[in-house]
């Protein structure tokens, strides 16, 4: 059973693309004429070039909106796809997910004729200065300690490359895990944890304590005391990153 299948039956409700994410990662993929989408749940950020996408989850794949591009059901690590199959290829926050890193990559490589693009975070970024996992969820953090992939492997898996921090917009409208940086309470309702991997693995029993202390904290004001400073920012870079490479 593909993880999804139990994660992500609300998908389609916290995590809708954001507009100015969706930029950057167009803007990534440059002239590309066709676009195959690996591990793409759902469909969000798939441009219109994009011919395939490749979804182990069935639970996603019935969640992808009227007039999507194709899916089929399959993993990143053996893609039902010929050699250059695609002049571009891309994967956002789903290699963590991947069974096999290295053959994903390789696959990746194999279908992809010009560019690849992979949406991922670097973890001791995120742990130093996303305020949820570093003063509230220290549990979460170490759930993703165990799946979280190095940047610099990644790179290195794919033969070079550039990588570009990805700021999270305080409006944000994809409900991924930093989405609600400036909105506090969100983090509280769990529709939202539901759609965020790293809390709906962790478990509300082991976050319970931690949620305890924010819900505590919203209440009295001193999370709003303590993160004035954050209130008055559009943006902040909390670790996401793009990873571009030329083939």
């Amino acid at each position: 059973m593909a993880v999804y299948d139990t994660l992500g039956a609300t998908y389609a409700q916290t995590r809708r693309p954001d507009p100015r994410i969706a930029a950057q990662i167009h803007a990534a993929l440059a002239d590309a004429t066709d676009v195959v989408n690996v591990g793409a749940g759902t469909g969000s950020y798939e441009p219109p070039q994009t011919v395939l996408a490749v979804e182990p989850s069935q639970v996603m794949i019935t969640q992808r909106p009227a007039g999507a591009a194709r899916a089929v059901r399959a993993v990143a690590e053996r893609l039902p796809l010929r050699d250059d199959a695609a002049d571009a290829a891309m994967a956002l926050l789903t290699v963590h997910h991947w069974a096999d890193l290295s053959a994903g990559i390789r696959e990746l490589r194999r279908v992809a004729r010009r560019r690849i693009v992979i949406l991922t975070w670097d973890q001791n970024v995120f742990r130093e200065r996303f305020w949820l996992v570093r003063d509230y969820l220290p549990e979460a953090a170490a759930f993703d300690d165990t799946r979280c992939i190095p940047v610099d492997r990644l790179i290195d898996l794919l033969g070079g490359g550039r990588q570009e921090p990805v700021r999270i917009p305080h409006d944000c409208v994809d409900g991924f895990g930093a989405a609600y940086w400036r909105r506090p309470h969100a983090y509280l309702d769990p529709q939202v944890r539901a759609g965020i991997s790293m809390l709906a693995q962790t478990g509300d029993d082991t976050l319970a304590p931690g949620l305890s202390r924010l819900a505590d904290d919203l209440r009295t004001g001193r999370w709003h005391t303590r993160h004035a400073e954050l209130l008055t920012l559009d943006t902040v870079d909390v670790g996401y990153r793009l990873l571009v490479t030329d083939q």
